[in-house]
């Protein structure tokens, strides 16, 4: 009996690192090991050139650029998108009618396919016909070629990015104030807190940890895109392999479309692997950062 107490919680893991193992753990070394070579498709011999790979890119301009595109439409999405999250949260949060519908309602734009969203987004961001150049129009701002541009498509992409989690991201937030006690609010209002100081002084330090999560999670989702910016430059008609290369300038290319570039259009796998582990190496440090960051605001807010 005591022997089963012991070995059963293992094996009720086991699964989920075997998996983890096979799927997770095994495909990152292999990748490291292929980043050391010349490794392409177009030849059988896969000649070990050590970090030869890794210096090529460090200098390479377009890998520099896909990082500054990333880290650009990173922030540009997750900022605000998390803003709103916790305003939309903290307004589902009190007594409404139809609470159950506005909140599945939320989930609604993260169920969608990718597909669709980047279709109708790049329709509604089109340069002659879209709706947002039209009511640009309104206050006379002329048209816009939201694809060609370096800061129109980062907005661009945003929006999209922005209007996929935004509700995703209220969920989570919203589960997190259910937990905090209603005895804390009902004394801040007897006291003369508005609903604005309720929020930050008793929400969003009861809410932490979730804060934390939530823009750790974000980030590293951040820093990985590729749907939105490979399907924008196809259907946009930008042009110039506007799909794998995010456009004939490379405005829009992102570090993951990078590698796709490189891996499943050059072919050149061992290339396309060191970007991969370089990129892997980004995403642990802007997510530290972000976790200190978030942190410090922490203790900013005690």
């Amino acid at each position: 009996m005591r022997t089963d107490l012991k070995v059963s919680p293992y094996a009720y893991v086991a699964p989920f690192f075997l998996l983890f193992c096979a799927f997770g753990l095994f495909p990152l070394a292999y990748t490291a090991w292929v980043s050391l070579h010349e490794w392409t498709l177009l030849s059988d011999e896969h000649v070990f050139i050590g970090l030869d790979n890794f210096g090529t890119l460090l200098s390479d301009a377009y890998f520099w650029n896909a990082t500054f595109n990333t880290l650009s439409i990173g922030v540009l999405s997750t900022v605000p998108q998390l803003a709103l999250a916790i305003w939309l949260a903290n307004l589902l949060n009190r007594p409404l009618r139809a609470q159950t519908l506005f909140r599945v309602s939320l989930l609604l734009p993260n169920i969608t396919s990718v597909v669709a969203v980047v279709v109708i987004f790049s329709q509604l961001f089109g340069r002659d016909f879209g709706l947002i150049n039209w009511v640009l129009g309104w206050f006379g701002a002329g048209s816009i070629d939201w694809a060609a541009g370096t800061a129109s498509s980062h907005v661009a992409l945003a929006t999209m990015i922005m209007w996929r989690w935004t509700g995703y991201n209220t969920l989570i937030f919203l589960a997190a104030m259910q937990a905090v006690p209603r005895e804390l609010y009902e004394a801040a209002t007897l006291d003369g807190a508005g609903a604005f100081a309720q929020l930050r002084k008793i929400t969003i330090p009861m809410i932490r940890p979730t804060i934390v999560f939530v823009v750790i999670v974000s980030t590293i989702g951040a820093m990985q895109i590729i749907a939105e910016p490979l399907l924008f430059g196809a259907s946009s008609g930008v042009g110039g392999g506007g799909g794998a290369t995010g456009g004939p300038d490379r405005q829009f290319q992102t570090l993951a479309l990078f590698v796709y570039e490189q891996g499943f259009t050059k072919f050149d796998f061992g290339y396309a692997s060191a970007a991969s582990w370089v990129m892997f190496l980004f995403v642990v440090v802007v997510a530290g950062v972000n976790f200190l960051l978030t942190r410090r605001l922490k203790g900013g807010l005690r």
